[in-house]
């Protein structure tokens, strides 16, 4: 492996902010590095979520991706769990392992904490990240439909 992944502060905001911009892209919405600056700033400042940050170890400065999880609860079960909302590799790092290391980064976490699960979302036309997300014991949710109240 030719890169570290660890958790990112405050002072990492100049490296999370652009990555966190190129994923909103890749999710259709138009570059906007300010808002993202704004957001992950605010995250990362009040550490109201846990963000992981890919860094190439021969240079420290180039961020490969990140990855974002919410702490929540299930009701259900009683219990923590963690929601990884954001997942992103610039495209010049894909293929190098660096997203099943995110993944397996954020699974440390959410067991250190004793979380009941990490849940995420993949879009349904996404098959690369579904056959990852399958491969690292991910599952489909059954009898569950997830549903959204544009506001």
């Amino acid at each position: 492996m030719s890169f570290t992944i660890r958790h990112a502060i405050f002072a990492d905001l100049a490296l999370v902010a652009p990555l966190f911009d190129a994923y909103r892209q890749f999710y259709e919405q138009p570059p906007n590095l300010p808002l993202a600056r704004v957001f992950m700033g605010v995250r990362l400042k009040q550490g109201d979520s846990q963000v992981l940050l890919a860094l190439e170890n021969d240079n420290p400065q180039q961020a490969l991706g990140f990855a974002q999880m919410y702490p929540s609860f299930s009701s259900i079960s009683a219990r923590s769990i963690m929601i990884l909302n954001d997942l992103y590799v610039v495209q010049e790092a894909r293929h190098r392992g660096v997203a099943k290391a995110l993944l397996a980064a954020a699974r440390v976490i959410a067991e250190q904490a004793q979380c009941k699960r990490v849940t995420l979302a993949a879009s349904r036309d996404n098959a690369a990240a579904q056959q990852l997300y399958e491969s690292l014991g991910f599952t489909p949710q059954k009898g569950f439909l997830h549903y959204d109240l544009p506001l």
